[in-house]
């Protein structure tokens, strides 16, 4: 296939679901004892909910929404060192757009905006360079997010900022990485997952080979998938025909965009600037060893959290949710959107409570705008 229309083609898609039904009813998975798959990344959830396809799946498939979202697993401390730092008045505070309604304990980043804080949205990392280069008498900080999809374009940002010296320039480093919370909710004795369906986006950074221990070491299939309808539809086909035959292997599914060993550059960049850091703490999932970087010891200059003393190197803190909000559940997979007691209710779209309601790729969000209005009075009820 070599356009987009052709991965969403109606003809296609209903032989891979008869694939698919047919493969289910090998397997012996029922609507009581369902084959739980769960989708790693936020973009697919949202696809999944977009085009229907967990309702055109059948019954004896279970998809369990994954941490996908860097926005979403973004503890709530995080969000308040950054209105912390937004609102010093010597600081211009750069950041994406959907990171500016997530609700902190005392306010989001828009709240902080309105009361006067100097925040602006960019679309890159280079954007707040440039603010840097216009503005040599305030500090500029860049609110770096993101899992490996877009750590690369800050570190990058960084070698280019230690190249030219700008020193009102620093990152708040929020970057994580995708394969430790999978390990973590492996290792959870309450979660049932019998298979993945791997991010794309991600694994056009770092490849396909990170993901060999969830084969190797827990017995489980993944398959790095596309975004398209038929994409995500044949990756689930691949995973429940390695369940059917009782393998478990990594398989990529999104070959045209993904390469086995990454990208060789970007991979370098981000060695380069950043480390390890040896714990991060993941809403929903509390703290994770070895799940987010920090900026190295030498690029200490561009280190947000250096500069203004906040964060891990002032110790993390520990915030709890608002109360009634669920965002950790959903995100682990325990419960669906509409079992939050607050969906549709306390947090909408308009007036998110939770940062799953937040990102265009947070599961309540998606659930919220594409699934039948039955769930809102379900949940209300």
């Amino acid at each position: 296939m070599r356009y987009v229309e052709e991965f969403r083609d109606p003809s296609a898609a209903r032989d891979v679901l008869r694939a698919i039904k047919d493969v289910t009813a090998e397997i012996g998975a029922t609507k009581e004892k369902p084959i739980h798959i769960m989708e790693i990344c936020g973009g697919h959830t949202h696809a999944i909910f977009r085009y229907g396809l967990d309702r055109l799946t059948p019954e004896g498939i279970e998809f369990i929404h994954g941490p996908g979202c860097p926005v979403c697993v973004l503890p709530m401390s995080r969000i308040d060192e950054c209105v912390e730092i937004a609102e010093r008045p010597e600081v211009i505070f750069a950041t994406f757009g959907d990171a500016m309604r997530v609700p902190g304990s005392r306010k989001s980043l828009m709240q902080a905006k309105a009361d006067g804080a100097d925040i602006r949205m960019v679309y890159s990392p280079l954007d707040a360079l440039e603010l840097a280069r216009r503005n040599p008498d305030r500090e500029v900080v860049f609110f770096g997010l993101g899992f490996e999809t877009t750590t690369p374009s800050t570190a990058l940002s960084i070698q280019q900022a230690s190249r030219e010296a700008l020193r009102n320039f620093s990152v708040f480093c929020n970057h994580i990485t995708v394969p430790p919370p999978i390990k973590a909710l492996l290792d959870d004795p309450y979660m049932v997952l019998d298979g993945f369906v791997g991010p794309g986006h991600v694994s056009m950074v770092i490849g396909t080979h990170p993901y060999d221990f969830i084969a190797k070491d827990y017995g489980k299939p993944i398959v790095v998938a596309g975004f398209e309808p038929l994409d995500l539809l044949q990756s689930v086909l691949m995973v429940l025909h390695q369940i059917r035959d009782g393998r478990a292997e990594v398989e990529n599914q999104y070959a045209r965009v993904v390469p086995e060993h990454g990208n060789p550059v970007s991979i370098a960049a981000i060695e380069d600037v950043y480390e390890p850091r040896p714990t991060f703490e993941w809403r929903g999932l509390g703290e994770i060893d070895a799940s987010g970087l920090r900026i190295r010891h030498a690029y200490r200059a561009y280190d947000a959290e250096e500069k203004f003393r906040v964060g891990y190197g002032a110790g993390p803190r520990i915030v709890s949710e608002p109360d009634g909000c669920a965002c950790g559940q959903v995100m682990t997979g325990r419960i669906k959107p509409p079992q939050c007691p607050q969906y549709g209710q306390g947090c909408t779209p308009e007036m998110p409570l939770g940062a799953l309601m937040v990102s265009s790729e947070g599961a309540c969000a998606a659930y919220f705008q594409y699934s039948a209005n039955d769930d809102v009075m379900e949940a209300a009820e």
